[in-house]
């Protein structure tokens, strides 16, 4: 599988998200996930209330040679009814999740979503000890835009390496405004401030979550010909004339893109991780990644 840039670490194109993985099938996903060339594993503290940490704990536990050959990425400061980027919360949910994790360091520790109340020297604070003890890695953030990142790097001095954002083929504001510039039609409207351009040019990875769902936490959109027939139809011409399948082409699409994105694959299902990752190595025309978001429902101006 080829690889992408995520900070100065050369990652999978496509990373295994956790959240739902269970006791009955990680063994078999997870060796699916490696026998396709996937080195990099997304977690998060609040995923199955911990449980999919202490899973995934579980097999590498069990399997302590692929340690070294493998990147851990877990998030923390969602907690139940509030976001808390305090230094004890974020230490604390650190230490909570190397030890589910059966693992010294996390490589990669992320922001899962912007606490208004945030103090950037107090995040600062936490960064720091957690490198120096060795706990952590390299840091980034999730569902941040452009000026929460700055905001954070008023104080935080490790490099924020990655930006984890919902990105789909039905959901995909991130490029979607910045193709109707200077127009005053609702496709205009710019929610995130040009995040796609600000991440290429800061050299933040952009990890796509949800990239095969219709909506937030809504059914797929590949084979929902109820909803989407015409971008189902253009996903079955152009999986035939590379001989594989439509979810491949859909992932296949979304890593054709230059800003070099990781597609975090959250599918429990083995056979269905192996299509996306056979699309890591499609590479697709600019015709057809523009025959295909026009099929998707969008318009040029």
């Amino acid at each position: 599988m080829k690889n992408v840039k995520v900070g100065s670490m050369g990652a999978s194109a496509v990373a295994m998200g956790c959240m739902r993985i269970n006791n009955a099938d990680a063994d078999k996903l997870i060796g699916t996930a490696l026998d396709c060339g996937i080195n990099y594993f997304d977690h998060a503290d609040i995923y199955g209330g911990g449980e999919c940490e202490e899973i995934f704990g579980k097999w590498l536990k069990n399997h302590k040679f692929f340690r070294d050959s493998i990147t851990v990425q877990t998030k923390c400061a969602i907690k139940k009814g509030a976001y808390d980027f305090s230094k004890e919360h974020i230490i604390e949910s650190v230490n909570g999740s190397l030890k589910r994790l059966n693992t010294e360091k996390i490589d990669v520790l992320l922001l899962h979503r912007p606490d208004t109340l945030m103090e950037p020297e107090e995040v600062a604070e936490a960064f720091s000890e957690l490198e120096k003890a060795g706990k952590v890695g390299s840091f980034g953030v999730s569902n941040h835009n452009l000026y929460q990142i700055e905001l954070l790097k008023t104080a935080v001095s490790q490099p924020l390496i990655i930006d984890q954002l919902q990105f789909s083929l039905t959901e995909c504001g991130l490029v979607t405004s910045g193709l109707n510039v200077n127009m005053k039609n609702e496709e205009s409207v710019m929610h995130d401030g040009g995040l796609l351009e600000y991440c290429r040019i800061k050299g933040i990875t952009i990890q796509t979550w949800s990239p095969f769902l219709s909506g937030f936490f809504k059914a797929p959109y590949v084979g929902n010909r109820e909803e989407f027939p015409q971008l189902n139809d253009a996903l079955d011409e152009i999986a035939a004339s590379y001989n594989t399948t439509p979810t491949a082409i859909a992932s296949a699409w979304i890593l054709r893109h230059p800003a070099k994105m990781q597609l975090i694959a959250g599918t429990t299902n083995p056979e269905r991780l192996k299509e996306i990752c056979k699309g890591a190595d499609i590479t697709i025309t600019r015709e057809e990644w523009y025959q295909i978001y026009l099929a998707a429902g969008f318009r040029l101006p």
